[in-house]
């Protein structure tokens, strides 16, 4: 039996520049700048030409696994820390199923420093093969160094640049029909990877077959790496079980750029194999839904519906899956609104999820599931409460009071 308040989550926008689809706790009760090759009214420089074709033959040495030809594009005259370094990235990196890989330069953001030195912005353009519909970009930071007539990598160890799972060790890597799980501890990559497709058949079976159904699992090793691909602020939640980030969402266009359910090692290897595919499949739906999720639709019934989904094959009663509301219910009744306002307080942000997921629960009740999945896709498709009104009486025929209402009363039926 899954412990009170072990899973939820919210969408937010991460500070790291990283998308937050949804995140999912445990025991609690902008957007990557995409830079191309600017044009210039200026002719390109020898050095741009020379850099940009020395990060197309590193591009094509990672993409090929030519370690030898991937050492040359390093500084020879680089300390021997960072050529090793750079020989186990490379190594680490290997271990990864890459559809794409290249990079960009933006020639104008920064001058030569001296002759010899150059730190240009440059964005690296990638895709894991069998999960990424499209490509992401993600901006890194490399300087160059002239030595003679050759450019070479001579750092890339910039403050704030973007990291991958291959910058923070060896990977293990398991490919499914649905996807991959990427760590770097052999038995909880394993442990994901036996779970990730019936997760994915799981979520399919309510939202239905219109979406990738390929989903990238990231487990990774520490608080530092947790924080590279979920933001500083969320990372330092420690009851964070998992969290579903993009790079980039264009909704109207139904793109979703680098999606990742991202799960925090010290958490997720806590859970039973029954709490770990609640969370999966919680993460996953947020995986599912976001192309349709602008980001000022409703909580409620974002997360509402994330967690009908995750418990929904279960086995939990009502009670065990909503102790928190269980006991406001005894103490002050129903709610007097929809959730909205707990979202924003951390003492009743366990409460507002399990509000919520009785809301959509109910929903599916009276209307059935496929006809919330429609109901989803109207009201999440509006980030204004008026239009999330209409979306909801034009799918429903209720009114938020009406639905209230209602709500209020099979609460007391299913908790009473």
């Amino acid at each position: 039996m899954l412990s009170a308040g072990s899973f939820r989550g919210w969408l937010a926008a991460a500070a790291s520049g990283a998308v937050l689809i949804g995140m999912t706790l445990v025991g609690l009760p902008g957007t990557p700048r995409n830079v191309g090759q600017t044009q210039s009214a200026a002719p390109e420089s020898a050095h741009e030409y020379a850099v940009r074709q020395l990060l197309a033959q590193r591009a094509a040495a990672i993409r090929s696994g030519d370690a030898a030809a991937f050492a040359t594009t390093v500084d020879p005259l680089a300390p021997a820390e960072f050529q090793q370094r750079q020989q186990e990235w490379f190594r680490n990196l290997a271990a990864i199923p890459l559809a794409e890989w290249s990079y960009e330069v933006d020639a104008t953001a920064e001058p030569l420093l001296g002759d010899d030195t150059w730190e240009p912005v440059v964005s690296l353009r990638y895709a894991l093969s069998g999960v990424d519909s499209v490509p992401t970009t993600r901006r890194i930071e490399h300087s160059f160094v002239r030595r003679g007539n050759s450019w070479y990598v001579a750092d890339d160890a910039g403050e704030h640049r973007w990291r991958g799972p291959w910058d923070f060790g060896p990977c293990h890597v398991v490919r499914t029909a649905g996807g991959l799980v990427i760590g770097h501890r052999r038995e909880p990559v394993e442990r994901v990877a036996r779970q990730l497709d019936a997760a994915i058949r799981d979520v399919t079976r309510v939202w239905g077959p219109g979406w990738a159904q390929q989903v990238g699992v990231l487990i990774p090793e520490s608080r530092e790496e947790l924080r590279s691909m979920v933001g500083p602020e969320f990372a330092a939640e420690a009851g964070i079980a998992a969290v579903a980030v993009a790079d980039r969402v264009d909704t109207a266009a139904r793109r979703v750029e680098g999606p990742r359910v991202v799960l925090n090692l010290r958490t997720a290897t806590e859970l039973s194999d029954a709490a770990l595919a609640v969370v999966l499949r919680h993460e996953i739906t947020h995986i599912a839904a976001r192309p349709y999720t602008v980001d000022g639709a409703p909580m409620w019934l974002r997360e509402g519906f994330a967690d009908y989904v995750g418990y929904r094959d279960s086995g939990m009663a009502p009670r065990d899956i909503a102790p928190d509301l269980t006991r406001e219910l005894r103490i002050s009744g129903p709610p007097t609104e929809l959730p909205a306002a707990d979202f924003h307080r951390a003492a009743r942000l366990d409460l507002a999820y399990q509000q919520s997921w009785s809301l959509v629960r109910h929903l599916v009740e009276r209307f059935g599931e496929q006809r919330v999945v429609s109901l989803y896709h109207r009201v999440a498709a509006t980030d204004s409460p008026a239009g999330a009104e209409a979306a909801l009486h034009a799918e429903t025929g209720l009114t938020t009071a009406q639905l209230h209402a209602e709500w209020a009363r099979s609460l007391r039926e299913t908790f009473g």
